[in-house]
This record gives C-alpha cells, structure tokens and sequence, in this order.
C-alpha cells in the first residue's frame, strides 16, 4: 500500500508536463478526386488505412503520367513525381496492404496498355549504379551493344525503406545522393570513370517504408540536412479498424478504376513518354492569391524548430506538385483552388507527422515557449523601435524569461529567413560596445511569428486569404511607412474542413489487403 508520502508525490507528478500527443490525424480532404475513391476501393473492406493507400496511388500517379506535364517556377520545371514515405509500427502500419490495391491497378492497367504502364521495381537499392541501371541509357558489354531503356518511369517500392538508409552509411556509397538527383529530375551522369552507365531525364518516383524507431535511429544528421529526407513527404499511417476476414476489391472495381487511370494517362499523353515537357501546367488567378498567402505563411514558417524546419523545407515544392497530380486526374492543366486545398492537407499531414515521429512533446511545449518568447520581442521592438538587451529582459519580461529562453528567441529572430531583427553594435562609448536591437528593414510582419499558433484548416484560411500584404519603406526616421493592400476574395471561399471526429481517430491505417506482389 502507498504511502501518504508516495500518494502525493505522485500527485505532484501529475501536474508536470503531460507527454501524451494524439497522433497525426489526416483532413479527409486528402482523399480528393480519383486518389480518394481508390483509398475507399481499399480501406472500405480491409484493415489498410485508406490514406496510406492514397500516398501509394499518389506515387504511382506521379509516376505514370511522366515528363509530359510541368509547371515552371523561375527557371526550374516542376513535374508530378513524387516520394513518398509510409511511417508506422511493425505489424500495425500494414504497410504491405496499403501498397496491394496498386498493384492490382498496376496490372489491370498493363492489360488495358503497355506503354502506358511505367516500370515498377521492388527488391531493394543497394547503389547509385544499380539505380541507374535499371533505366540507363545503353552500354557496351563486352563486344555486345545493350539496347538503352527508352522509358525512363520508373516506380521504386522499397519495403524496407531501413535498407536504404544502411546504404546511406556505407563508405564511399553514393545511392543517398542519386535520389536526391532523382527528385530533381536531372540526368544521373557516372559517379566514377570506372562506370559505363548513365540515365537521362529520370522520372523516378518512390514509396518508402519504415517503422518509426528505425528511422529515428538510422537517418544520421547528414540525411537531415543534405536534403535527403526533406524530399520525401512522410507520413505516418496505422490501421484504422481491425477485421479478421478482410474481403478483396471486387475484380470489377479494379477494372473501373485501371480505365480511369488510363483515362487520365491518355489525357497527360503518357503513352508517348518520349516526349519531355510537352504538357504546361497553371495556376488559375484564384489559385495564384491562394498559393501566394500560404507561400508567405505556412509554407515558409520555420518557428518549429531547426530539426523540424531541416526536414519539412519542402513544402512549397511539394504542395504544388500534389496539385499538379489532382488536376491532371481531374483532366485539366489548369490548377485551382481545390486543388491547392487537397494538397495543402497532404503538406499539413505531413508536417504534423514528422513533428509526431521526431519532436517530443516536451520539444514541442519547448518550441513553443520560444516563439512565444520571440513574438513578445517583435511586438516590444516594434512599439520602442531600438533597444538594448537589459531592456528586452527587465523592461519586456520584467526580469521574469531566463536568459537560455531569451537567447534562444533572439537566435531564432536573427537566423530566420529573411531575419525579423538586426543587432548593431555601439561603440561610441567607453569600455565594452553596447548592442542594440531592432526590427530589420525588410521586416514587414505580413504574418504573426508564431505561425505555428494560426488556425488550421480551410474553413479558417478564409481569414488568411485576407490577410494584408504590406510593403514598407525605410525613412532616415526610426519609423515604418506601412502601405497596406488588402487582398481578399470573399466570393469564393474555401470548402469547410471536416472535424477531426468525422476523420480518423487514430493516426494509424492498416489494411488487409490481398497478399499478391506487384
């Protein structure tokens, strides 16, 4: 029996940090358009998470409609491929399921047409050669001539996503940045004089697959922030029901949808994949606003921590990606605000994910704090225009923020992109130089810092699309001219997101799908 003694320190306990999250829950609008009926073909009847489903069809999408399509961004040409990374506990992921229906698709759509089918590997990468080699564009063996592969598409499954991360460890191994070359979509050239082989305009799109443990433990710092990981859109998936006879799509419900993926294969003129960039892509004006206020909020928000923001620096890219996909299943070039909105889920998905699997919650209380710290500075900077540091501890806190929390604010004001604040110092006076504080020229606070505190969702996005873009102009007074343009669209707003209890309840997707490879 308890002590009196034990029974309150226990209750002294519960009034500390509480370390317990709800695991990602994914906004049903990710199931958008052909993507969500082929997660509820699978997910209705087996154990598999419909949404995991989803990434694995989004992957071979991306894959399958090729370099046809491409949307330009500056002087780069984005296209639809798309990595993909499945993250979830062994035995409860189900990851094996979720990528069954795909395959099912894959092979019905090989009897509907073969060239408009991409290559499909399975069995694991072990280097950049071996990569490369099963696209490469012809080489001489011996006294023999071997014909190039013409079709670079090219889906990898990696079931044990763990082995590519060994690999990335290996000395001298260079598969970690073939990949990333992949993404890219530039030519893979030989890494060594010694190599004979080499592949042109790759469109290489990947399904990973990794328990959480084991890539905490395995993905070294190096992958962190080479821009490894950030190229692939983690998320995490676990089953969402428990089904002792899982029962198979109906053969015909994979036959429907195989002639709709054909449908939109033959609209993207995939068939003819030997011709590149022949399909251009644009926002529509009202996907432009859209895409602008999250370029200039959410997707640039780096108040969560240098880890995190290391491994979700990808967002924009990869937002406008996934609406490229969501548009050409809709048989369209044009992107529009729909589409923006069902890729934004993806990105939002993402990133609560990726926080869920790296970032503790004592981390993210930690975080937090901080940004809460950093903002009472920007308001403070912005109503005294210069100040010393004992003014930021004695006169904005009162003596109350320690100065670890306080430091760490300012580190995060002054290395931020573009930086929120300047530091200058002093040296007109007598002995140590004085520093002084204050906001940066270019700062226009078009956002609260703390973007990690705005609402979510697109029924509140509403109030971003008329959030204000401001201008500001530097005058010889220490004050700001703001010119303030409102940008609002009031006629045509975003689709109400969905309550989280009418979405998953569990962060986990599983199904139990039939055990055929693909």
């Amino acid at each position: 029996m308890k002590s009196d003694f034990n029974i309150l320190a226990d209750a002294a306990d519960d009034d500390g940090l509480d370390n317990h999250r709800n695991a990602p829950r994914p906004d049903p609008a990710c199931l958008y358009g052909l993507v969500g009926d082929v997660a509820r073909a699978g997910g209705d009847t087996t154990e598999a998470n419909p949404y995991a489903i989803a990434a694995n069809f989004i992957a071979f999408m991306g894959c399958a409609v090729g370099r046809g399509p491409y949307m330009p961004i500056g002087n780069t040409w984005h296209h639809a491929r798309m990595f993909m990374l499945h993250i979830g506990r062994s035995g409860r992921g189900r990851k094996g399921d979720a990528v069954a229906l795909i395959g099912r698709i894959e092979r019905a759509l090989k009897a509907l047409s073969q060239d408009a089918t991409p290559q499909v590997h399975r069995g694991g990468l072990s280097s950049r050669e071996g990569l490369v080699y099963l696209i490469h564009d012809g080489f001489k063996e011996g006294q023999t001539e071997v014909e190039p592969i013409l079709d670079k598409r090219l889906l990898v499954i990696e079931s044990e996503f763990a082995n590519i991360l060994h690999q990335g460890k290996r000395e001298g191994n260079t598969l970690s940045a073939a990949l990333r070359d992949c993404w890219d979509g530039v030519s893979m050239k030989p890494a060594t004089k010694s190599s004979r082989l080499w592949a042109t305009d790759p469109h290489i799109a990947m399904v990973g697959a990794v328990t959480p443990s084991e890539l905490r433990s395995l993905m070294a710092s190096r992958e962190l922030t080479n821009g490894f990981a950030n190229r692939f859109l983690m998320f995490w998936a676990e089953r969402t029901k428990m089904l002792a006879f899982p029962r198979a799509t109906p053969q015909q419900d994979v036959d429907a949808l195989a002639a709709r993926v054909l449908e939109v294969l033959r609209f993207c003129q995939a068939e003819r994949w030997a011709d590149k960039d022949k399909m251009r892509m644009d926002l529509s004006p009202d996907a432009r606003k859209r895409y602008e206020v999250l370029y200039h909020s959410e997707l640039n928000d780096n108040s969560a921590g240098e880890r995190i923001t290391a491994l979700i620096e990808r967002r924009a890219p990869m937002l406008l990606r996934l609406a490229m996909l969501f548009a050409l299943c809709d048989l369209t070039t044009t992107v529009e605000v729909h589409h923006i909105n069902a890729a934004l889920a993806w990105v939002r998905y993402s990133v609560d994910s990726i926080k869920f699997v790296f970032a503790s919650a004592a981390e993210e209380v930690e975080v937090a704090e901080t940004n809460d710290t950093a903002q009472k500075i920007v308001d403070f900077l912005t109503a005294h225009q210069r100040v010393t540091r004992k003014q930021i501890t004695v006169d904005c806190f009162g003596g109350h923020v320690n100065k670890t929390r306080i430091d760490a604010a300012l580190e995060e004001l002054l290395t931020c992109n573009p930086p929120h604040i300047t530091v200058h110092e002093d040296r007109s006076g007598p002995g140590r130089p004085t520093k002084f504080y204050e906001l940066a020229a270019n700062k226009a606070n078009k956002a609260n810092y703390a973007n990690n505190q705005q609402p979510r969702g697109f029924a509140a996005d509403v109030r971003l699309l008329e959030q204000s873009e401001v201008s500001e102009q530097s005058h010889p007074e220490p004050e700001l001219v703001r010119q303030v343009r409102i940008v609002s669209d009031a006629s045509k707003t975003p689709e109400t997101r969905a309550s989280l209890d009418s979405s998953l309840t569990s962060h986990s997707s599983q199904v139990v799908a039939e055990s055929e490879d693909f």
